[in-house]
């Protein structure tokens, strides 16, 4: 006679779907499950891999490690073009010189006083269109650290000094000065002739090289 098995034996149980997956849902949150999880770094390096793997030069073959290099070369290659041709980028292209300029006090920088010379002359005014030329002249050199003003620089006083940074320009300073000098304090109308003339001459300052280092007030 065949005795029956061991008593107590478990009996196989076959769950329904909402039983086994409440059993996979414990059998998961388990620390030997959780510890086996990608962390946010793991997902975060996943993805930028493959970002890198998705590059694509031309149809140039290479691995993610080739892409990435050629994206540094072509980086840097422009970095150095833009040197050679443009130079240092300029930060602060706003003047820090200000204060007075010929007996008025004006914070101005040359570019302001230099456009406001010109929607003076567009507008007929000559007398004050050769003023704000001469004082752009001064405060431009004034920026470049060539000849400095303070409040006692007189017209006549600026010129002589810039005239020995810019030999080449002694003449048209002086008569630069005079024309200054004639319609701030004299009185005297201003023409047209006078006005580009001391037009060139600033522009031609600005292009020229001074022979001297820094001719201060």
């Amino acid at each position: 006679m065949i005795g029956a098995g061991p008593v107590g034996r478990a009996v196989p149980v076959d769950p329904d779907a909402e039983q086994a997956r409440q059993w996979l849902i414990d059998e998961l949150a388990k620390p030997d499950y959780r510890a086996a999880q990608p962390t946010w770094f793991d997902r975060l390096s996943a993805a930028i891999g493959d970002w890198f793997a998705s590059l694509r030069f031309g149809g140039i073959d290479g691995g993610p490690n080739l892409g990435a290099l050629l994206v540094i070369l072509v980086v840097v290659a422009a970095l150095v073009v833009a040197y050679l041709v443009f130079g240092l980028p300029r930060l602060a292209r706003k003047s820090g010189v200000t204060g007075d300029l010929f007996g008025d006090a004006d914070d101005r920088d040359s570019t302001a006083i230099r456009a406001a010379a010109e929607a003076a002359a567009a507008a007929g005014d000559f007398e004050l269109a050769i003023a704000e030329i001469f004082r752009s002249t001064a405060r431009s050199l004034a920026e470049r650290t060539v000849v400095t003003t303070s409040p006692g620089t007189t017209a006549h006083d600026f010129a002589m000094r810039a005239a020995a940074a810019f030999p080449d320009f002694s003449a048209a300073l002086t008569t630069a000065a005079v024309s200054f000098d004639g319609v701030r304090y004299l009185g005297r109308s201003g023409t047209r002739t006078e006005y580009d003339a001391m037009a060139r001459l600033d522009s031609g300052l600005r292009a020229a090289k001074p022979q001297l280092q820094a001719v201060t007030a």
